[in-house]
């Protein structure tokens, strides 16, 4: 890499909601680093334009799925899935609970359904099994209300309530729910203000993810929307950057700043992330690979540079005294 600062060039990217200098779509010079981004180990958190935030974004496009049908019920099963649904409101019409569960294993269950007035029935085990077929329910399952999917600018809201800079996480085409489950599990771990998935071709919020996330679904807000890729620029347009994880990258993500607006882009377990969504990434990043076996799980794939992301972002708030303000650039530390 250079060690001079980067360049803009006239149609560079002005101070707000513009776009980078680019040989090719998506800001990005492909096969290389970003021409825009210059060495990011000289690089100053001023060295390029802010982009600003905007919360309150609004357009067809960047409209997602907000709320559930009316009616619709699912099962949550296991202790920890059916405690966090509990203590995060949402509605449940009756819990079932095994005859053979361990008393110390539901009490904190029991406590929580005798507060908000909910029925529990007891069942034998064998009910359990067939409402939730191949599933570790520990002896009890809620009836609940489906989870109600968020919009997006609901998540950049979620940020600007915390005085945060925004970090989501947008899962291109990640089919498994053990997966999905996962990945909220670490999200909300690490502090994402919300997961964003395509409405075809991912997996949604089942029970399996519920049970997998160990309750994180109650808090992390999950959005699904017809159009990742409009989206992502959506997002570029209030203020983030989108960065790419991808094995072949030239870029280790150790060495590029991640303390500002970011939303990092996760690819199926198969087949990474599609042309499109690579094209629209502002930069791809690749993590460090000793073994045979070049490539991770999606999900500890993002737990890995999540807490990259806690770690910098730390770093930067004990050296400035405050965290890094919604509006910086994610330039070098």
């Amino acid at each position: 890499m250079s060690n001079k600062d980067p360049k803009f060039s006239a149609g560079g990217r002005p101070a707000q909601g513009g776009k980078p200098a680019s040989k090719g779509k998506g800001g990005r010079n492909h096969g290389g680093p970003a021409s825009w981004r210059g060495d990011r180990k000289e690089q100053k958190h001023d060295a390029r334009p802010p982009r600003s935030i905007q919360a309150d974004a609004k357009d067809d496009d960047w409209q997602s799925e907000g709320g559930a049908l009316k009616n619709e019920e699912e099962y949550v099963a296991g202790k920890h899935p059916v405690l966090e649904a509990l203590r995060a409101g949402r509605s449940i019409n009756k819990i079932f609970l095994s005859a053979q569960a361990q008393r110390s294993l539901v009490q904190p269950i029991l406590e929580e359904a005798k507060t908000r007035g909910i029925v529990v029935q007891q069942v034998d085990k064998s009910k359990l099994d067939r409402l939730v077929p191949a599933m570790q329910h520990q002896g009890v399952v809620a009836q609940a209300a489906a989870v109600a999917y968020a919009d997006v600018d609901e998540l950049l809201a979620r940020a600007a309530e915390r005085g945060e800079a925004p970090l989501i996480v947008l899962l291109d085409e990640v089919e498994d729910p053990h997966n999905l489950g996962s990945i909220l599990r670490t999200a909300d771990c690490t502090g994402v203000h919300g997961v964003i998935v395509p409405k075809r071709r991912s997996a949604g919020l089942t029970a399996v993810v519920a049970k997998t996330s160990a309750g994180a679904v109650e808090y992390v807000p999950v959005a699904r929307v017809a159009n990742l890729v409009q989206t992502m620029e959506k997002l570029k347009e209030a203020g983030l950057w989108i960065a790419g994880a991808d094995v072949g990258a030239k870029e280790g993500f150790y060495e590029t700043n991640l303390t500002g607006p970011l939303a990092i882009v996760i690819g199926n377990e198969g087949q990474g992330l599609s042309r499109l969504v690579k094209e629209r990434c502002d930069f791809i990043l690749s993590l460090p690979m000793a073994g045979q076996i070049n490539s991770l799980n999606a999900s500890v794939a993002t737990g890995v540079i999540l807490y990259e992301v806690v770690r910098q972002r730390g770093q930067a708030a004990a050296k400035g005294g405050n965290p890094p303000p919604p509006a910086s650039p994610p330039g070098h530390a």
